[in-house]
């Protein structure tokens, strides 16, 4: 069968997965917009995707803090309240035989106080990004400087939210630290200007990250925690690394040195070259050892093609889950696809 590697079991670290086919993280904004806790139709939405065979789900951003709000609808893990929400979720889940992990996101500047108590955005320096705000249309609002204590602070609600998760009976937890937001936001040049301990150098801009990866695997487990990272930015569309090489060497040494076992590479196009003719999933299984989640407009035989080949060990799909709640069984029967449609599948939750 074409498909037969992206549908074998596999173990990474504690999980038992039953395809290596994983949920990509995707933005819904069905939480309650006060209260920031989740749904039945949630419940709902997740369950169909563990029943249908789904190996890994990886949950929607959800924010750590108040503050890490970028649009409406967002789902939040700072409160009890919450947690107990997510619970049905993950039980939801688990009653189907699947596994999901939290995603922790804060959108740090690529937001407005409308969305955020009347705040001004938090940031690693006061640099304003372009363009508007998802689904509010305003522009983006020009962010405070965090001060040092307000970055200690945003650890602990890192280290609070992952509590949190594990308390509402997740798998695990998932650091959003790509597309531009708040961790990658410090660990890049273009909008950390800072010259204390959390900017000035690369290992000074990639120190949040380092602390939040510490944090948040003691609480979790670091066999149970996975990193987005990525060279790409929502506010940036034009943006790539300079030197793709050293910038993944950086990373890559981090994850290692606070012992990360998974990590989850972005790109919006999994085959196109990165640097010497190899694409950033290549670069990476050069230098990496560890459980690698594959993204980037896959489809079902490349996916296969390069869990064949070694470079990724799980593959995640977004648009296709959205469209098609029954997509591994799909894969399984050998039946067509159904195709992913904007007009539709952006309005509709199940």
């Amino acid at each position: 069968m074409e498909n037969q590697a992206l549908l074998q079991n596999i173990n990474i670290g504690p999980w038992k997965l039953r395809s290596r086919i994983t949920m990509a993280p995707m933005t819904r904004g069905f939480a309650n917009d006060v209260t920031g806790t989740v749904g039945e139709e949630v419940v709902t939405y997740y369950r169909r995707r563990a029943r249908d065979g789904v190996g890994l789900i990886i949950t929607e951003g959800i924010t750590p803090s108040p503050q890490g709000k970028g649009t409406f609808g967002v789902p939040g893990l700072y409160t009890k309240e919450q947690a107990d929400s997510w619970r049905k979720v993950t039980e939801a889940v688990h009653e189907e035989g699947g596994t999901i992990i939290a995603q922790l996101w804060h959108v740090g500047r690529l937001t407005h106080p409308d969305l955020i108590g009347g705040l001004a955005p938090q940031a690693p320096s006061a640099i304003q990004a372009e363009g508007l705000v998802h689904k509010l249309r305003k522009p983006f609002a020009m962010p405070a400087a965090m001060t040092t204590d307000e970055i200690r602070e945003l650890v602990s609600q890192y280290t609070l939210a992952a509590k949190h998760a594990m308390e509402a009976g997740f798998d695990g937890v998932e650091i959003h630290g790509a597309h531009g937001y708040i961790i990658d936001q410090f660990a890049s040049p273009i909008t950390n200007s800072r010259i204390d301990n959390y900017g000035k150098d690369r290992e000074g801009r990639l120190r949040l990250m380092k602390e939040v990866l510490s944090a948040v695997g003691e609480v979790v487990g670091m066999d149970r925690l996975s990193i987005r990272f990525s060279e790409l930015k929502d506010d940036q569309t034009g943006y790539r690394w300079q030197e793709p090489e050293r910038e993944l060497d950086a990373y890559l040494y981090l994850f290692r040195e606070v012992g990360l076992g998974i990590i989850h590479p972005s790109t919006n196009s999994f085959i196109t070259p990165v640097a010497g003719g190899l694409s950033l999933h290549e670069l990476v299984r050069q230098r990496w050892n560890g459980a690698v989640i594959g993204v980037g407009g896959l489809t079902p035989s490349s996916a296969s093609d390069a869990i064949v080949a070694g470079v990724i060990d799980l593959a995640a799909f977004g648009k296709p889950l959205l469209a098609d709640p029954d997509f591994v069984q799909r894969l399984r029967t050998g039946q067509p696809q159904i195709p992913y449609e904007p007009t539709l599948h952006l309005k509709h939750l199940l």
